[in-house]
């Protein structure tokens, strides 16, 4: 989520003219004290790729996530953004990604598009109504566009806060259990969604226990335990199975 900085103002999060077309985790590990979340992690991810992390709950997926959406600094170990860091690019970094997490960051008081229109309005969007319409289509939510978002459910509250993470035309989507709370329908969208990032040349990261639904969409898939990752070798069977004879000859 955009973040008040220590003026108490919102920083400028307009994308800044520089692209970049690959993510490189380069050693990155994160502890919490004594915790070790992540553990000398390298990994690549690039245009055009949906990148799905796979691991049981606390593996470090969710902290993987968090690093490279610039909210979590790691311990040791740098993250480059093409031939940039967090650091040499500073906030306006932040106008190249986007970010779906467990906490859907949408005000419960704010119909969905007045939602759409703040978060646009912080990125200094143009065509803004223009865009908020076109998400609100995608969402399927054009029809309830004036409905408080506090009163949706879950997976309505997802769908728009998908579209919510997209507004800005990220390079970099990074996305934390996006299928939760949608049923088979929903979850088919979404699918369709993520393909058409893919098609654009979007880098995509997404963490999942939903294995079925992902498999139609995941590109590569890397196994995260104990703050460890490990690529999720090619071969026969399912992407779960997959990810099982992984888990055992790493584990």
């Amino acid at each position: 989520m955009v973040g008040l900085d220590r003026a108490g103002t919102a920083p400028d999060l307009t994308p800044v003219a520089v692209d970049f077309h690959t993510v490189f985790v380069d050693d990155v590990s994160r502890h919490y004290g004594r915790r070790r979340a992540l553990a000398h992690v390298t990994i690549q991810a690039v245009s055009g790729e949906v990148l799905g992390l796979f691991g049981p709950n606390g593996a470090g997926k969710s902290t993987l996530i968090s690093v490279l959406s610039t909210l979590l600094k790691p311990s040791g170990g740098t993250v480059r953004y093409g031939t940039h860091t967090m650091e040499d690019m500073g906030d306006a970094l932040r106008g190249h990604i986007g970010v779906l997490g467990h906490d859907l960051y949408l005000y419960g008081d704010l119909t969905a598009r007045e939602n759409l229109r703040f978060f646009g309005r912080l990125y200094g969007l143009d065509h803004l109504e223009d865009r908020v319409t076109d998400a609100l289509q995608r969402a399927r939510l054009d029809d309830r566009g004036d409905d408080r978002a506090g009163a949706f459910s879950r997976g309505l509250r997802q769908r728009l806060a998908f579209e919510r993470a997209l507004l800005h035309e990220p390079r970099l989507v990074l996305l934390d259990e996006p299928f939760t709370g949608l049923d088979d329908d929903s979850a088919q969208v979404l699918i369709g969604r993520l393909r058409k990032l893919r098609e654009s040349g979007c880098i995509v990261v997404m963490a999942t226990h939903d294995f079925d639904t992902a498999e139609a969409v995941v590109d590569r898939a890397l196994c995260v335990d104990r703050g460890r990752v490990w690529t999720v070798a090619d071969g026969a069977g399912t992407l779960r199975e997959r990810y099982r004879r992984t888990l055992l000859e790493q584990g």
